[in-house]
């Protein structure tokens, strides 16, 4: 039995037909349209789509309301001795400070003594309290007169004593008052000799006094 041949009729029928009919493409895969655990579920087949995404949400949302652990006893612990050595660095730091700014007002102290100080002259022992022990300074009738009426104070300076005019005790107040030993102008600073400072209350000094 002879093979039939194909019609050419038939060739140039289907083979425009084949060449136009359009490419079937599979679809593209987005990667976000799966969460990996819901992928996970439906390639176990244990459960539909619609069961993996509510898995999902629900994962999502227990994630962002998990309270976060509670702190250790050692990191309580190291909180502790972390905040104690800040409050002894900041203890030390304002002590530092203290010191330095003392160290300055005793500096300020002594230079304002040095350019105010009354030159001291006389035989008379003007006697005066510094805390429990008793000193004195030697000085003249005029400058006993003006310790009695406060127009000149005591300070202590170094190893002894110097006499400031008023002007000069104010600065000196200003930055160390524990300086003024004697201020018959000031009640709280200490006594000199009573009966003295009585009697020469009465003495006016005079304002053109040379220092």
């Amino acid at each position: 039995m002879t093979a039939r041949m194909p019609s050419p009729i038939g060739e140039w029928l289907w083979m425009p037909a084949l060449q136009s009919a359009p490419a079937i493409l599979p679809a593209p895969h987005h990667p976000c349209m799966r969460n990996p655990l819901q992928e996970q579920l439906l390639k176990a087949g244990l459960v539909n789509k619609a069961r993996a995404a509510q898995v999902v949400r629900e994962q999502a949302k227990s994630h962002k309301g998990k309270m976060p652990a509670p702190p250790t006893a050692e990191q309580v612990e190291a909180k502790r001795l972390q905040a104690e050595k800040a409050e002894r660095d900041r203890a030390l730091a304002a002590e530092r400070n203290a010191q330095v700014r003392a160290n300055e007002a005793h500096a300020q102290v002594r230079q304002i003594v040095e350019a105010y100080k009354v030159k001291r002259e006389g035989e008379i022992a003007y006697r005066f309290t510094d805390g429990d022990a008793i000193r004195d300074v030697l000085v003249n009738e005029a400058l006993r007169a003006q310790l009695a009426g406060g127009t000149l104070v005591i300070v202590r300076h170094g190893q002894g004593y110097e006499l400031l005019p008023r002007v000069a005790a104010d600065k000196v107040y200003a930055r160390d008052a524990a300086m003024i030993v004697l201020d018959h102008g000031r009640a709280e600073t200490g006594g000199g000799n009573g009966e003295d400072d009585e009697y020469y209350k009465q003495f006016l000094v005079p304002d053109d006094l040379i220092w």
